[in-house]
C-alpha cells in the first residue's frame, strides 16, 4: 500500500524515530500503524514504551479538590489562542466546578454551557471527558495541574486513621504523589493491576528484540524475565523511583510520611489527563520535507 507522509510523520511524532526508519516501519508492517511501532521497538530504534499517544490538541485540562472530592476535566478547543480566552478559562472553571458538585455530570446542562462560549468566542469547541474521586473511608483526595493547563492529576491517598488523614505529612505526601504522576505516566498503580495483555505484549516485543541483537536462544526467556521486572517497576507507580528523592520508591516515601503522620498512608488510585492524548489535529502538508528528506537517503 501507500504510505501518506501524515503517516510517518505520526510514526514518527509517537516513536522519535528518524523519519526514513518510520517510512521503511510502516512499508514492513503494510500501514499497520501498532505494528509499525513494534518493528520500530524490536530494531532498537524507538524507545516508546507506552501506547499513550502524543499527539497535541488545544484546550485546558483543569482540576479542583476540597480533600474529600476531586475532579479533572479536559475541555477542548481548536486554537491555543482560544484557550488563553479569559472566557474559554471561566467556562473550564465552571464545568469542574459542576463535576465536583454534581451527582453525575448533567450533559445538557454542559452542552448549553459550550454553546453559549462557543457563540462568545466564535471557535468550536468541545467537552471531552472528566473524572471525579470521593474518599472511601479515611483518607483525603488531592489534585494537581501541571504546565498552564497541560496535564491534571487526581490522587485518592488512603489513611489508617482519621488524624493520619487530617495531617499535615498526609497532604504532603498526595502532593508529591500528584507531582510525581505528573512527571512519570505511571501505566498503573501497582503489578497486579497492569494490564496482563500490555504485559504480554512486551514479552514479546523484548524476546524478538534479544534474538534480532544476537542474544542466545536458550538465554532469552531469562533475561527477557529481568526486563519485564525492570519495565513494571518503571511502569507502575507503587514501585517507581520517586522523583524528588529516587533512592526511594513511591511506597518507601509512603512509609516515610506514614511514620509522621503517625498512621499507615497509600494511594489508592489516580487518574491523569494530558491534554490532547489520543486526538490528531489537522494534517500539515508534510510531504515537500518527506520527499526532500527521501532524496538525500
Amino acid at each position: 500500500m501507500s504510505i501518506s507522509a501524515s503517516m510517518v510523520k505520526e510514526l514518527r511524532e509517537k516513536t522519535s524515530a528518524g523519519m526514513m526508519d518510520c517510512k521503511k516501519a510502516l512499508e514492513e508492517s503494510k500501514g499497520d500503524f501498532e505494528a509499525a511501532v513494534e518493528w520500530l521497538r524490536v530494531k532498537g530504534l524507538s524507545a516508546a514504551a507506552k501506547k499513550a499517544d502524543r499527539v497535541a490538541a488545544e484546550g485546558l485540562v483543569n482540576a479542583t479538590s476540597n480533600g474529600k472530592t476531586g475532579a479533572v476535566v479536559e475541555v477542548n478547543s481548536e486554537t491555543d489562542f482560544a484557550s488563553r480566552n479569559d472566557k474559554f478559562k471561566e467556562l473550564v472553571n465552571n464545568i469542574t466546578q459542576l463535576v465536583l458538585t454534581s451527582p453525575s455530570v448533567d450533559q445538557t446542562k454542559v452542552d448549553e454551557m459550550v454553546k453559549l462560549a462557543v457563540a462568545t468566542i466564535g471557535e468550536n469547541m468541545v467537552f471531552r471527558r472528566s473524572e471525579k474521586y470521593t474518599v472511601q473511608g479515611e483518607g483525603l483526595v488531592h489534585t494537581y495541574v501541571h504546565g498552564e493547563g497541560k496535564i491534571g492529576v487526581m490522587v485518592e491517598v488512603g489513611a489508617s486513621t482519621a488524624a493520619a488523614a487530617a495531617s499535615p505529612e498526609a497532604k504532603t505526601f498526595a502532593a508529591d504523589v500528584c507531582m510525581h504522576i505528573a512527571a512519570t505516566n505511571p501505566m498503573a498503580l501497582s503489578q497486579d493491576q497492569m494490564n496482563a495483555d500490555v504485559v504480554a505484549k512486551e514479552k514479546e516485543i523484548l524476546k524478538a528484540k534479544n534474538l534480532e541483537q544476537g542474544k542466545k536462544p536458550e538465554m532469552i526467556d531469562k533475561i527477557v524475565e529481568g526486563q519485564i521486572r525492570k519495565f513494571l517497576a518503571e511502569n507502575c507507580l507503587v514501585d517507581q523511583s520517586f522523583v524528588k528523592n529516587p533512592d526511594l520508591t513511591i511506597t518507601g516515601w509512603a512509609k516515610e510520611c506514614s511514620k509522621k503522620a503517625g498512621g499507615d498512608l497509600t494511594v489508592k488510585r489516580f487518574v491523569r489527563f494530558e491534554l490532547g492524548a489520543g486526538i490528531e489535529k489537522k494534517v500539515v502538508d508534510f510531504a515537500a520535507e518527506v520527499a526532500a528528506q527521501t532524496k538525500t537517503h
